[in-house]
């Protein structure tokens, strides 16, 4: 039997041989067809690559072809391009392609190849004096003469300051000093302290709205000194990077209202990753945190935090948050451990565990939008704890001497919006917490909380409280949680607790009961 199989399969080896033809092509003539006439390849930072783009190529004759040359439009380009896998001549002898130059491409009748691309430039080369951003563009040229066809490549190329560890002439690099551990120890990260006196940048304790910030590890705010950050700025942090506030220091965020519809977030100051391209403007977990370590005072307005593993990281420090927007965090918007922050018009969407987390501390949040859209089962609103477990899985007890939640939306995808995680074994450990007028997500049929009578307050609705009814944000996948007339929220705040303005500058009515979170009802956009 075995025997037999062998003789087929070499007949068919034998037949399959037999039939092959020659493969020959003829020149292509000017006939190709392509997925897109121009790639955009989206705003890159000067001196960083970009992501890689895609272009199809498209043989529709019957002939298997030949394409003469594929090559850029310049002969200093700083696009550079791969075709089928491959990289082109080797214009400087290293054995590598440039990516610039194709010759003699073959392509079969009624088939594609694939062209990727993808650039790195110096705008210092290019641009005007002064000038922070350009379009630098070139052209994919196809064969050549009376066949010549085109393909447009165009980028936008935007300057930055960009911040990161020295390096020392002993090969070792620049980090931060975060203290001793038990041992004496020192616990360092990937970063380093900024300065006011920067030979490059001069005083770096002052972040203008003149051109972006691209931070590579951790850049670290000195005892005793306040990073103050104008309205407008944009910060973009690399992988596992971003600020930390060391004992003693300032963050000063000094974001404005933007009154243009057209731009809502002009005046905003902006935190995000370093990736510009639309498909990481919502990615999380692009870069680490700002960490506001013990002891300092820190001030944020009109702020927009996304795509961190952690938002805001608040440590034993002072926190005044106000009409800011906090999105798309892996594990928390923002984590609060026995910190003291008062917040206005706060805006917390989609974090892997939490929006806000809580442990010890004291807190009032006024005319808050808190949802968790995060895809899962499990993840929170808001979370309220007076301790926590030790890596030795001992426990830390921690007084959680004020909550306060007044006018506010808290809400998430999953049944419960909210955990009052209070210790059980020590009574005498403060856990205090008080809800009023506010909207909450609480479906808690057949959970553990059922019995759980410190949620008596939701289940009553007492003070104002309201529980699962929808609040119909507007689209909350993409972090739109402003509300309509028909919002389970409408008109169910109250006066008491009124903030004057909504987290977009609309004066609220004192004539009438105010609608619960961030934002006025409104009719949504068309």
């Amino acid at each position: 039997m075995r025997s037999a199989l062998l003789l087929f399969i070499s007949l068919v080896l034998l037949s399959l041989t037999s039939c092959r033809k020659d493969f020959e092509t003829v020149p292509s003539n000017g006939t190709l067809a392509f997925s897109k006439d121009t790639v955009y390849l989206d705003t890159v930072f000067t001196n960083i690559g970009s992501s890689t783009y895609r272009l199809k190529v498209y043989n529709n004759s019957s002939n298997d072809i030949t394409i003469p040359t594929i090559r850029m439009g310049k002969s200093d380009s700083k696009y550079r391009m791969m075709v089928d896998g491959l990289t082109g001549q080797d214009e400087n002898g290293d054995g590598i392609g440039e990516g610039k130059l194709f010759n003699n491409v073959e392509l079969l009748a009624h088939d594609s190849l694939f062209v990727f691309i993808e650039t790195t430039v110096d705008i210092a080369q290019y641009a005007a004096q002064n000038q922070t951003q350009f379009l630098y563009t070139d052209e994919i040229l196809f064969d050549g003469g009376s066949n010549l066809q085109k393909v447009n490549l165009v980028t936008l190329i935007q300057d930055a300051v960009f911040l990161y560890p020295k390096k020392f002439t002993d090969g070792t690099k620049e980090s931060l000093l975060l203290g001793l551990d038990e041992t004496g120890a020192e616990v360092r990260v990937n970063g380093f302290e900024l300065d006011e006196n920067d030979p490059l940048h001069g005083n770096e304790f002052h972040f203008t709205n003149q051109k972006p910030y691209v931070v590579y590890g951790y850049a670290g705010i000195p005892n005793t000194k306040t990073l103050t950050i104008d309205a407008g700025a944009r910060v973009h942090f690399h992988a596992e990077s971003g600020i930390i506030a060391q004992p003693g220091s300032n963050l000063q965020i000094n974001g404005a209202p933007s009154l243009d519809p057209a731009n809502p977030l002009a005046n905003e100051v902006v935190f995000e990753g370093d990736r510009l391209e639309p498909g990481f403007s919502d990615v999380p977990g692009q870069w680490g945190t700002i960490w506001l370590r013990p002891s300092s005072n820190s001030y944020i307005n009109h702020a927009t935090i996304k795509n961190a593993t952690v938002g805001l990281l608040v440590e034993n420090s002072n926190l005044g948050l106000h009409n800011s927007q906090i999105y798309n965090h892996t594990n928390v918007g923002v984590l609060a451990r026995n910190a003291s922050i008062n917040s206005t018009n706060t805006v917390i969407n989609a974090a892997g565990q939490a929006c806000f987390a809580a442990v010890g501390g004291s807190y009032d949040f006024t005319h808050a939008t808190i949802n968790n859209n995060w895809n899962s089962t499990k993840q929170l609103a808001v979370s309220l704890s007076n301790y926590q477990e030790n890596a030795d899985q001992s426990f830390t007890y921690v007084p959680l001497t004020h909550a306060e939640f007044k006018n506010s939306i808290i809400y998430s995808q999953n049944a419960i919006g909210l955990l009052l995680d209070k210790a059980t074994d020590h009574p005498e450990v403060a856990f205090d917490s008080s809800f009023l007028h506010c909207l909450i997500k609480f479906r808690d049929a057949s959970t553990a909380l059922a019995t759980n009578e410190n949620y008596n307050f939701i289940r009553l609705e007492q003070n104002g409280n309201i529980k699962n009814s929808d609040p119909k944000f507007f689209d909350p996948d993409t972090n739109q949680l402003n509300i309509d007339h028909t919002s389970g929220a409408f008109q169910k705040g109250s006066l008491l607790y009124l903030i004057g303005f909504d987290i977009r500058g609309n004066a609220r009515s004192t004539s009438t009961d105010p609608d619960m979170g961030a934002y006025i009802a409104a009719d949504f956009p068309n």
